[in-house]
């Protein structure tokens, strides 16, 4: 079963471009320590089935992280549809 894992923050091309890449995605590991994959990275676990991610916000307010194709047939990672504006996913405070 894959662990549940909640997104925090994202690195993306340009910051400031809401269309733009995300790069690499990260978190707090419960001990407080933070961890951080690639985009690469998080969508092979998730088809491995090592991970579920989501992204908490509000808090209380849980969305699913999927993973997308671009018309390019790239994959992405996105939160699924859920009517709010920006995408949550690409909403994130920057990584540290």
């Amino acid at each position: 079963m894959a662990q549940e894992v909640r997104i925090d923050c994202v690195s993306k091309t340009d910051r400031y471009n809401p269309h733009e890449r995300i790069t690499n995605v990260g978190g707090v590991n419960p001990d407080g320590t933070r961890w951080k994959l690639s985009e690469r990275e998080a969508i092979e676990g998730i088809l491995a089935g090592k991970w579920q991610f989501y992204v908490e916000r509000p808090r209380g307010h849980r969305v699913e992280v999927i993973i997308a194709r671009s018309a390019y047939g790239n994959q992405y990672l996105k939160t699924v549809e859920d009517g709010e504006q920006p995408d949550n996913l690409l909403a994130l405070p920057e990584c540290p």
